[in-house]
């Protein structure tokens, strides 16, 4: 396959994957930049290394420590990562793929497939994690857990305790939950508190 041919296809697939994909569900335009960048960038020095003496190898070990280290530069959360790795692992099928021809492009369209079923919104639509700050110390586990399904009106999954503050009075925990299922029976809430919490960076 010519290679020109391959940058085209790689070109259509990273444009699918950030304007088609990753845009219209998450709307972060930084990392737009960020994932045409990657890909190209990858795309240009994959295809210099493929026609060069030093081989495939030392390039994708450099590129490694360089997602590493792009990585630990700015928070990302799991789903960004995915369509990150994805950016790049485009951009390498592109650039060190034309030997192997139409099995590149599978393997393209293999990774659009593959994300836009996981990331589709209805897949666990009802699934939240969600980071809660409660007005009260709530140092036993079964009362908090009770006191969130309370208040969020869905089955706690899981309940994870950041910090307890016991001299401001506050509780910051980590919950997942689902919000279409409520508990079968669920008890008066056992803390005699405000039904009311700061809900923040919910993903």
């Amino acid at each position: 396959m010519s290679p020109y041919l391959l940058y085209a296809i790689d070109a259509v697939a990273v444009a699918v994957l950030t304007f088609a994909l990753y845009f219209p569900r998450h709307r972060r335009r930084d990392l737009v930049v960020a994932f045409l960048g990657m890909n190209i960038g990858v795309l240009a020095v994959a295809s210099v290394l493929a026609q060069s003496s030093v081989g495939a190898g030392l390039g994708l070990g450099l590129f490694g420590v360089l997602s590493i280290i792009r990585l630990r530069s700015n928070e990302l959360s799991q789903h960004e990562v995915a369509y990150y790795f994805a950016s790049l692992a485009l951009g390498l099928l592109g650039g060190l793929g034309a030997s192997v021809g139409w099995l590149s492009v599978a393997g393209m369209a293999l990774i659009l497939l593959v994300m836009a079923l996981a990331d589709s919104p209805r897949l666990f639509a009802a699934h939240r994690t969600t980071r809660v700050v409660v007005d009260r110390a709530i140092s036993d586990h079964g009362a908090l857990v009770a006191h969130l399904e309370h208040l969020l009106g869905g089955l706690v999954h899981s309940a994870s305790v950041e910090r307890l503050d016991l001299a401001n009075d506050t509780t910051v925990v980590e919950v997942r939950y689902r919000t279409d299922v409520a508990p079968a029976h669920l008890p008066p809430d056992p803390v005699d508190v405000p039904r009311h919490a700061d809900l923040a960076v919910t993903r």
